[in-house]
């Protein structure tokens, strides 16, 4: 993944309106089920920072973008954090940097999309997590219940990735963790609010690991 200055620089401003709507809801609702060490991967600037609750007792925030993870440290370092320890790590998603079986729970919102291999990263996730372990998933998908939505999403794949810094509008996150031998059943289908038709499919949920 390449580092994206500008993008860093208006990302918040750029999604501030689905924050408003509902979005900041959301990431409060799912991260308040967060506990135990926990890591959350593309944290970007770290909106959800201000989302997690007591129950974290180690956060770490892997960002690859070094210009994202810049602006999330300013954020810990202004107070954005409830955890009491709080890490930013520039690493990508498909090489986690903590050891095997060794989180309670990993969050994932809005960087499925970003990833460039999905399914080493479902891999990463099911390798990091304990037994007992789970994953937070927020994040648009490809439209499963209108086929020509979905077609929309396939034909603007292209220009949207280079609107959106590497933001894949068609990807088909649930079939991604299923495969990877993650229960999806549980996920709830949602919308993105105040987001463009290619990218306003969600799905939303707790999911645990494969081999619980």
């Amino acid at each position: 993944m390449r580092d994206h200055r500008f993008f860093a620089a208006i990302y918040e401003r750029m999604i501030d309106a689905s924050e408003r709507a509902g979005l900041s809801e959301m990431r409060a609702e799912l991260l308040a089920q967060a506990k135990g060490r926990t890591l959350e991967l593309g944290a970007g600037t770290g909106l959800n920072l201000a989302h997690y609750g007591p129950e974290v007792s180690e956060l770490i925030l892997t960002e690859p973008d070094r210009f994202m993870a810049r602006r999330a440290r300013d954020r810990v370092a202004d107070g954005g954090a409830t955890p009491a320890s709080v890490e930013v790590i520039e690493s990508p998603a498909e090489a986690l940097p903590v050891e095997d079986a060794s989180v309670d729970t990993v969050v994932s919102t809005l960087v499925l999309c970003t990833v460039e291999d999905p399914e080493r990263v479902a891999g990463e996730i099911e390798r990091v997590l304990r037994p007992d372990g789970r994953l937070l998933v927020l994040e648009h998908v490809l439209s499963q219940d209108d086929e020509r939505l979905a077609r929309w999403q396939h034909r603007l794949h292209t220009p949207w990735k280079w609107f959106g810094a590497g933001c894949n509008c068609d990807r088909d996150t649930p079939g991604t963790l299923a495969a990877a031998g993650f229960s999806v059943g549980s996920l709830a289908r949602e919308e993105f609010p105040k987001a463009p038709p290619i990218v306003r499919p969600m799905i939303a949920g707790v999911v645990s690991h494969p081999g619980s």
